[in-house]
């Protein structure tokens, strides 16, 4: 596997493109979005595909990845774990953009909703968005019982950026932690360290890179691998 960088070295490349080429955050989770979805897309065409958001940027990239996955023909459904007024920031915006775009989401308001475990059995693929890098510890309510049915579900589950919870996993931080098992991981930049040890692949499955489009001399600049 390729040479990895830490979760904080991702957080940099962000930071940096942002505050020295003046790429602001929607430009760089539309980029990390519509490449996701076009890798998706062209690994499942057509498919029938349910996106798992949770609040934070993670959620946000796959508000995007929804709306791309419906321009390409995919059938597109949203369990989404907070309303758009519950968002902020870029996240929030793209949030909106969905549902004014009037694409099927589903809030989950219990996790004892059926509708959650109706939408996770009609889905030929799960899209998982709930945390990122930014997140540790073992799962909380209601990530925990959303993970724990998209795992039983007969979907090709794909995680984006990291699967959720896979972070306290792989750490061995708690007997009872539990994780997003991934068929395949697209995650953003570079492989994350920690994706090439200790059987990661029981959660993350194929790895492969996103790109979100910064400059090759940024990533030159931060010693971020490019290939």
């Amino acid at each position: 596997m390729p040479q990895t960088i830490t979760f904080e070295q991702s957080r940099r490349v962000d930071q940096v493109a942002m505050e020295h080429y003046a790429m602001n955050g929607l430009v760089l989770m539309e980029n990390a979005g519509s490449a996701a979805a076009r890798r998706i897309a062209q690994l499942h065409p057509g498919a029938s595909v349910l996106v798992l958001c949770g609040k934070g940027n993670n959620g946000g990239d796959g508000y995007v990845i929804a709306r791309h996955l419906q321009l390409l023909g995919c059938d597109v459904h949203l369990l989404a774990t907070a309303t758009p007024d519950e968002l902020s920031g870029d996240a929030a915006v793209n949030a909106r953009i969905a549902a004014r775009s009037e694409m099927p989401i589903t809030f989950v308001k219990s996790v004892h909703d059926p509708d959650i475990e109706a939408a996770m059995d009609a889905a030929d693929v799960i899209v998982d968005c709930l945390l990122g890098t930014g997140v540790s510890g073992p799962l909380r309510s209601p990530f925990r019982e959303i993970v724990s049915l998209a795992n039983a579900a007969g979907a090709v589950r794909i995680a984006m950026d990291v699967p959720t919870g896979w972070p306290a996993v792989q750490a061995e931080t708690s007997d009872d932690a539990i994780a997003f098992v991934a068929d395949r991981t697209l995650t953003f930049v570079a492989v994350k360290a920690g994706m090439n040890e200790n059987d990661a692949d029981r959660w993350t499955g194929v790895v492969e890179v996103i790109g979100i489009g910064v400059p090759k001399k940024l990533l030159d600049d931060l010693e971020i691998p490019t290939a």
